[in-house]
């Protein structure tokens, strides 16, 4: 049995140092982990394990291309590897070396994962510098309307590892709603005329963080012009002698990149029209005041579309009376007047120019105590600060705009503070006159109740009167007490008794009326 024993450990020995003879490591793998173009590097490849009299073949591979060999070398006794690498932009990716017995088949080489055998890998980042920027317009034209599309992107000669910067007029442009920057591209949707101007971009990349490498295109001028907007229409009118008049029609657009051409049409038929390098015309037209000479109406273009404004008649009515001023005013915590407004509007007329005084005194447009707001044609409104400085007379006076030599003034009004917060005669006499019918009101009421009361009481005493005298008649036939006593026997003896003292006072009627004749008649004169 022992021997037995001792030779199955023999044999596992022997097994043991010939599998141990026939064992190769895995490799391990170092070099730099960046590096740039033309740049040489050193990737050093070694085996901890060997076997026995067995020379073992190195190789350097890229994991993405593992039958294209960068570099081999055949270690006899143990050396390391080195690989000399001039390097290139295909060289950037992940490394690995492999090792198998050059001679020995039946010794399996370390270059898969699925005998367990751990695999060391390399990353290098190949750094090739920035080079060659330059700006392309993707969408088109460098100019054109606001509303389209704008795409710009930045090309170069040389990249990788590049960050990019854009810039519009020397500022940074960022990412906005309406902004989309992304590497190499920027693009915006609509583009207004605020994206005008000088575009470049930047890019930049690194190396070991310590170079900085940098290329900047040349700029690029963009022009995104404004589309004119609808134009307002207007005219003054213009006297050249008593007799003859024109307009002088002015289109004006608050948008718009010139040169704009305007034209203006009297209905269907073209009136003027002028290109200018401004954003308004004005166009001089003959006039006859009181006479509808048609509509007229302002046409704009810049080169994208035509804008309209909308159309007014030309018709001058010069302005004719009469002319009313009132007012109305604002009242403060104490009840009195703080802010007073007056109002004046003439019966007809196309273009009035509004005139206040104060004592014959021309006001202006503002004043310590008072502020002039003009709403031609409706109306002009004054507005006064209640004070000792705003008393006085007032009046208005309205003229046409364009012949000064004429004009109608409204009634004059004296007002001052004290006749401000005076109560006015008609509401006083309202009041009194309230208050009086309210006393003769109750007044009249209190004689009426007074005369019912009196009349209601005097009837009543009479007929007590009479029914004292019936019962004083049939009082030896009424015993009142047997009345209390019973209810019933009184109910009973009622309907008995009550009749024959019924008959009985019907004959005694001419007595009584006799003896008791003076006292009927002196009630009587009492009554109202």
């Amino acid at each position: 049995m022992s021997a037995s024993l001792f030779v199955v450990i023999l044999g596992l020995c022997a097994c043991s140092k010939e599998s141990s003879q026939s064992l190769l490591g895995s490799p391990r793998l170092s070099g730099p982990s960046e590096a740039k173009v033309k740049d040489i590097v050193v990737f050093v490849c070694d085996v901890p394990i060997y076997p026995d009299d067995e020379p073992v073949l190195l190789q350097l591979v890229k994991t993405t291309d593992p039958d294209r060999f960068l570099g081999e070398f055949t270690s006899l006794e143990g050396e390391i590897a080195e690989f000399h690498i001039v390097v290139k932009p295909y060289h950037e990716g992940y490394f690995e070396c492999k090792a198998k017995a050059q001679n020995n088949t039946d010794i399996l080489p370390t270059v898969s994962n699925t005998h367990y055998l751990k695999v060391v890998t390399h990353y290098l980042k190949v750094v090739e510098p920035v080079n060659g920027a330059e700006i392309v317009v993707s969408s088109g034209a460098v100019e054109f309307f606001e509303g389209r599309q704008l795409e710009l992107r930045c090309k170069l000669k040389a990249r990788n590892w590049v960050s990019y910067k854009w810039l519009l007029n020397d500022q940074v442009v960022s990412r906005s709603p309406l902004h989309y920057v992304r590497d190499d591209l920027l693009l915006i949707g609509r583009a207004t005329s605020k994206d005008s101007g000088s575009y470049m971009c930047i890019a930049t990349n690194y190396f070991n963080k310590t170079e900085v490498f940098t290329s900047s295109s040349s700029e690029v001028v963009i022009t995104v012009k404004d589309v004119v907007s609808d134009p307002d229409i207007s005219f003054t009118v213009l006297k050249e002698d008593s007799q003859n008049y024109s307009a002088l029609v002015t289109c004006q657009s608050t948008k718009g990149t010139p040169p704009v051409t305007f034209s203006l049409y009297n209905r269907t038929q073209l009136a003027a029209n002028t290109t200018v390098e401004e954003r308004n015309a004005t166009f001089e037209v003959p006039l006859v005041l009181d006479q509808h000479l048609g509509w007229l109406q302002c046409q704009a273009n810049n080169g994208d579309q035509t804008a309209y404004s909308r159309w007014i008649p030309l018709e001058v009515v010069p302005v004719g009376g009469p002319v009313t001023m009132n007012y109305d005013y604002d009242i403060g915590e104490n009840y009195a007047v703080i802010v007073l407004r007056f109002y004046c509007k003439t019966a007809r007329g196309s273009l009035p120019r509004y005139q206040w005084f104060l004592n014959r005194t021309l006001l202006h447009d503002r004043g310590d105590f008072y502020y002039v707001v003009n709403q031609p044609p409706e109306q002009s409104i004054l507005l006064l600060s209640v004070g000792r400085s705003m008393a006085g007379t007032y009046h208005c006076k309205v003229s046409d705009n364009f012949d000064n030599t004429t004009g109608i003034r409204s009634k004059g009004r004296y007002l001052d503070s004290e006749v401000l917060n005076r109560l006015p005669d008609v509401v006083v006499a309202i009041v009194f006159g309230s208050f009086t019918f309210l006393v003769l009101l109750v007044s009249g009421c209190c004689w009426v109740g007074v005369l019912f009361r009196r009349r209601h009481y005097g009837e009543k005493s009479l007929f007590a009167l009479e029914m004292e005298r019936v019962l004083a008649a049939n009082e030896g036939e009424l015993d009142v007490s047997e009345y209390n006593e019973d209810a019933g026997v009184a109910y009973a003896a009622s309907g008995e008794e009550f009749d024959q003292a019924s008959e009985a006072s019907v004959d005694d009627w001419p007595l009584l009326l006799e003896k008791e004749g003076t006292t009927f008649e002196h009630e009587a004169v009492e009554e109202p």
